[in-house]
């Protein structure tokens, strides 16, 4: 009878390799409450996305929602595999099986299906697929230190669009009825009333940004009135842009994005406004598109803040280290003088 090959089963008894040991566990990406969120989103943009081509009248070829999505998945885990290498980790699609590969998917799921829907670029397929990679890639490159961790500041959506509108003049964001074309007036204001009420219930329960939406709504109300007031601009056709699906998708679904936007009320009713004033100004300037520029530029301005606010705090921290080095440094001479005066 032949000798069985040694087995690599672990037993109770018998430690790790060493390198399993050294290699740190899969870290969790997001906390329980935004996973939820990001579900629920995901679930909801897939949901429109579906009607809007087959029910709605969406503008783009029917395959390149697909053709986003894979863009995305793909571009997504090249970097997450480029990243755990570089830092040491297993990658943060392994190890918890099917949620676990879900949950690390829906943040370029909802980039991916956005950033189709709400652009137009003829028929210039790559033009669009740049910007999903463009998008996706940002997350990893313009990140800053927040409590230990190193986070994206750029809304990924918005930042693929607003590259794409800044690179390509010629593109343009998706019209505005594409959202209610082939719908009637009464089915398309339950369309709007629908968004509404969904985003509204998803940023009450989970994302906790209805300060931000406060501030935003506002603040574009009262822009938009002195805008009138000061240049003569149409009152009601500015707070119109109000009442379109583009709006409120972009009111409940873009500018709440939980990772680029505070967490504190009075921090994210400044968030909002800011945005709205930054949109007023690049309308005065004459500058299309105004609403993605402002939501970037905020995003941008918050971002350097986050570093200002890193960089004061570890020169802080090391102010205070050099202190406590020097004291304790000083500590046994001071003994010891102390024991020759004694002596």
């Amino acid at each position: 009878m032949a000798d069985k090959a040694p087995t690599t089963k672990q037993t109770a008894h018998q430690p790790a390799p060493p390198e399993a040991a050294a290699r740190p566990a899969t870290a969790s990406r997001h906390e329980p409450k935004v996973v939820i969120a990001l579900r629920r989103f995901a679930i909801s943009i897939t949901v429109f996305n579906i009607l809007g081509y087959t029910v709605l009248g969406f503008e783009q070829p029917w395959t390149w929602p697909l053709i986003a999505l894979a863009t995305a998945y793909t571009t997504e885990t090249a970097l997450e595999l480029v990243g755990a290498k570089v830092e040491g980790r297993r990658p943060r699609f392994l190890g918890n099986g099917l949620p676990g590969m879900l949950e690390f998917l829906y943040p370029s799921h909802i980039t991916g299906l956005a950033l189709n829907m709400l652009t137009y670029v003829n028929d210039r397929l790559p033009v669009m697929m740049f910007g999903v990679v463009f998008a996706v890639s940002a997350k990893w490159v313009l990140r800053v230190p927040v409590r230990g961790r190193l986070r994206h500041y750029m809304n990924p959506s918005n930042f693929g669009i607003a590259a794409i509108l800044v690179l390509f003049p010629w593109a343009s964001i998706a019209p505005p009825y594409h959202f209610t074309e082939h719908v009637n007036t009464p089915f398309g204001w339950l369309i709007v009333l629908g968004i509404l009420m969904s985003g509204t219930i998803l940023n009450a329960k989970l994302t906790g940004r209805m300060w931000l939406i406060a501030g935003w709504l506002g603040t574009f109300a009262l822009q938009a009135v002195l805008r009138g007031l000061v240049f003569g601009t149409s009152i009601p056709a500015a707070l119109g842009m109000m009442t379109g699906v583009a709006f409120v998708l972009f009111t409940n679904y873009m500018i709440t994005d939980p990772g680029t936007t505070p967490s504190k009320p009075a921090n994210q009713v400044a968030f909002g406004a800011g945005v709205a004033l930054l949109y007023a100004l690049f309308m005065i300037a004459h500058i299309a598109y105004g609403i993605f520029f402002a939501t970037a530029l905020t995003c941008l301005i918050r971002g350097l803040y986050l570093w200002y606010v890193h960089f004061r705090d570890r020169g802080h921290d090391e102010r205070q280290a050099t202190v406590l080095r020097a004291a304790a440094a000083s500590a046994p001479a001071a003994e010891a003088s102390g024991k020759v005066a004694a002596v």
